[in-house]
Order: structure tokens, then C-alpha cells, then sequence
């Protein structure tokens, strides 16, 4: 079968006192690369439509969904490891306005600053659980999981047999290609298809 995963678009910044989960929607410019994606996949034929739980995932599952005539199947396991966090700002503007707190994390690395919320190991099988129950329930077929950045990071690297697990920034609303065969080989095809987004539309 062929497993697409594809990151959300660009959120909106939340930072909530009461301690409960941010769960940003999308920005207004995440709306737009979300019914971009839904353009430029209409004429791709897929089976079934996954989604992350999160709200910003979920929104950019919706069009994609509507002009495929697919009904969103919510999977719990490709949640992104902050699902609990009361904060979320996104990199770019983590760059541009707090270049303290960027450079901070850019020192400690990726990998360690999220360990510091979940144990990475744990969230690693947790993911690679959730895509393997998809790909054991689409045999032959096209399915697109809309998901997140460390999602698509953790899977390409358990495909690749890679020690890192958080190697590459994917564009919001990339499409990154996989192959899984029914005898449990997987293949990447393609990282990072952003056509959609470079193109006037």
C-alpha cells in the first residue's frame, strides 16, 4: 500500500494559563496551504483519509477530505508528542520574536528537548504502533495520515533504520510518500513535496 503522511498547516500561537492543552487551530495562512494540499492532491486517488486528534491536524484533513468524499478516521497514535502542552509557538516565530528561547533550544537539540516532555522511546513506539495498525488495515490501497512534523521525522526514521529520529524540518502541508508491502517492507519514496506551496494558485 502507499502511506501518505502529510504535516498540518501553519497554527496559531496559544499560551494558556489554566494549565490545559493548547491545541492551536490553524493560522489564517494554515487555512490557506490546507485548501492548497486539497487542490493539488483532487485528482489523487485515495482510499481513506487519517487523522491526528489535534485541532490543527484536523483542519487541514478537512478539505482534503471534502473534495475526496472521505470521512476523517481519527488515529489517537499520531498525536504529536506536546499534545498536553499548555504552550505552543510555532518555530518561525520562536525565531523571529524570542531568538533567546530559539537559540536555547537549537543548543540543547531537538531530540533532548522533547525528551524533556515525553520519554522519546516510548512516544517512537507509541507512533510506529498507530502507522503500522493503518498500514495493516489498507492493504493495496492509498491512505494520506495528516499528522506533524515529529510524526513524519520518527517514521522516516524507522524506515531508514536511523539512530537520529528527528533529522529534517518538514514544510507545513508536505506530503512525504511510503511504501509498505504486505511482506512488512517498508520504502520511502519521497520527503518534503511542497509544489503546492511554491506554485500561484
Amino acid at each position: 500500500m502507499e502511506l501518505i503522511l502529510i504535516r498540518h498547516g501553519l497554527p496559531q500561537r496559544v499560551e494558556k494559563q489554566d494549565g490545559t492543552a493548547a491545541d492551536p487551530e490553524l493560522s489564517a495562512e494554515g487555512v490557506v496551504q490546507a485548501e492548497r494540499l486539497a487542490r493539488w492532491m483532487k485528482t489523487e486517488h485515495l482510499d481513506a483519509i487519517y487523522s491526528s486528534p489535534m485541532m490543527r491536524a484536523r483542519m487541514t484533513a478537512a478539505p482534503l477530505a471534502a473534495l475526496q468524499r472521505l470521512d476523517i478516521v481519527i488515529e489517537p497514535n499520531v498525536a504529536e508528542i506536546d499534545e498536553h502542552a499548555s504552550t505552543y509557538i510555532p518555530l518561525e516565530e520562536l525565531k523571529e520574536k524570542e531568538p533567546e528561547k530559539w537559540k536555547e533550544l537549537l543548543k540543547i537539540g531537538a531530540e533532548a528537548y522533547f525528551d524533556g516532555i515525553q520519554d522519546l522511546e516510548s512516544f517512537r513506539r507509541k507512533v510506529v504502533g498507530g502507522i503500522q495498525r493503518i498500514i495493516a488495515g489498507n492493504k493495496g490501497k492509498k491512505a494520506a495520515v495528516v499528522c506533524h512534523g515529529g510524526i513524519i521525522n520518527l517514521w522516516a526514521a524507522h524506515i531508514l533504520g536511523m539512530d537520529k529520529r528527528l533529522f529534517f524540518k518538514p514544510e507545513y502541508t508536505s506530503v512525504n510518500r511510503f511504501m509498505a508491502s504486505g511482506s512488512g517492507i517498508h520504502t520511502l519514496i519521497s520527503l518534503n513535496e511542497t509544489g503546492h506551496l511554491r506554485d500561484p494558485q
